[in-house]
């Protein structure tokens, strides 16, 4: 997926604390935490795919579920989070190596 970061939507939807923390996040990812998901839907575009992260992936798979109940098609969720993404030694913005 890092190869195609410019062909779909990240969205982010750890804390902010966790966004702006240790583990960083995947350049370009739109921040909105899980609690505020639903308010925000709007701001989803449905031109590209969307890929749900979080930090291992619990969070990500109940906002993906949401985004489809919610009709936005091409969702998928990160397997893993971004514990996984980081293991995988991936790029990230703001990380505290």
């Amino acid at each position: 997926m890092e190869e195609h970061l410019e062909d779909v939507q990240i969205l982010d939807v750890r804390e902010l604390e966790e966004f702006d923390g240790p583990l960083g996040h995947i350049p370009g990812a739109k921040h909105i935490p899980l609690g505020s998901l639903g308010e925000q839907l709007g701001e989803m575009s449905t031109d590209q795919p969307i890929v749900t992260v979080c930090r291992a992936g619990g969070r990500s798979a109940r906002a993906n579920l949401m985004l489809q109940q919610a009709g936005l098609p091409n969702v998928a969720n990160l397997a893993g989070g971004i514990l996984l993404w980081r293991a995988e030694n991936l790029t990230v913005v703001g990380a505290a190596d």
